[in-house]
């Protein structure tokens, strides 16, 4: 009994762990957290301050003063002064950088978009129509000013309208939740082009706006998503009408 064999059991071989390869992925860093291999536009920051907006809106504003009362829509003074309570309210309410969504601050701001929106509307609507009957007899220079202020507005308005809208706006954009871009910048697809800590502000959307009323088309930034087509698609042809009645008034004058 002493030389008996000692039985042994063989160890069961361990399973591979199969959720290894994806632990990683459920224990990342959450895309708000400031992770520097991350793009500015993918992480969040700080957030941007609506000064560089809220002083062209101003300037914008002030333009329309300059206007003709057939081109304005009545009483000339309620929409800029509509418009200027809006951006005091907006100031009031957060005058530092959109770093937090708020549902407060983002009506008074879709709110001042849309009375800036209508009061150029008008504008453009009765200028072209004024054009169009020969209603509209002013001097060469006042009509030519007239149209540039319209076709100026109204890059302004778009430009307006592509800040608030592109990933949910200036505060959600600062969340970096968006995975996906709705206006594609050149520095998102080539970010060897500029530092890490670039995102779009709202100068940018500025030129978007301006280089989309006077190509007719995008140039560099590229919409994405079916909203920000239409919108530029949009844009193109009122920024086109315009450019077209006021030249071709021009050439009419000219000749007579």
């Amino acid at each position: 009994m002493e030389n008996a064999p000692t039985l042994r059991i063989p160890r069961r071989r361990q399973a591979p762990d199969r959720v290894a390869p994806y632990r990683e992925l459920v224990t990342s860093p959450d895309p708000q957290d400031k992770d520097p291999k991350l793009p500015a536009w993918r992480r969040s920051t700080a957030g941007e301050t609506r000064w560089p907006a809220t002083g062209v809106v101003v300037v914008t504003l002030a333009l329309q003063l300059v206007l003709p009362h057939e081109v304005v829509l009545a009483p000339w003074w309620l929409l800029p002064g509509l418009s200027v309570l809006l951006i005091i309210a907006l100031l009031l309410i957060n005058p530092g950088r959109m770093g937090e969504f708020s549902t407060v601050e983002r009506i008074v701001s879709l709110a001042v978009v849309a009375v800036v929106s209508v009061a150029n509307g008008g504008s453009a609507v009765q200028l072209v129509l004024g054009i169009a009957d020969s209603s509209f007899r002013g001097h060469a220079v006042q009509v030519l000013v007239s149209g540039g202020i319209v076709y100026w507005t109204n890059i302004v308005v778009f430009s307006l309208w592509y800040w608030e809208f592109d990933r949910g706006g200036p505060a959600r954009r600062a969340d970096g939740q968006a995975q996906y871009a709705d206006l594609q910048f050149p520095q998102m697809d080539s970010p060897e082009l500029t530092h890490d800590d670039w995102e779009p502000r709202y100068l940018d959307y500025l030129y978007l706006a301006f280089t989309n009323a006077t190509a007719f088309s995008p140039t560099d930034v590229m919409p994405l998503k079916i909203w920000a087509k239409m919108t530029m698609m949009l844009q193109a042809i009122i920024s086109l009408l315009v450019a077209v009645m006021v030249i071709a008034w021009a050439i009419g004058a000219l000749q007579n």
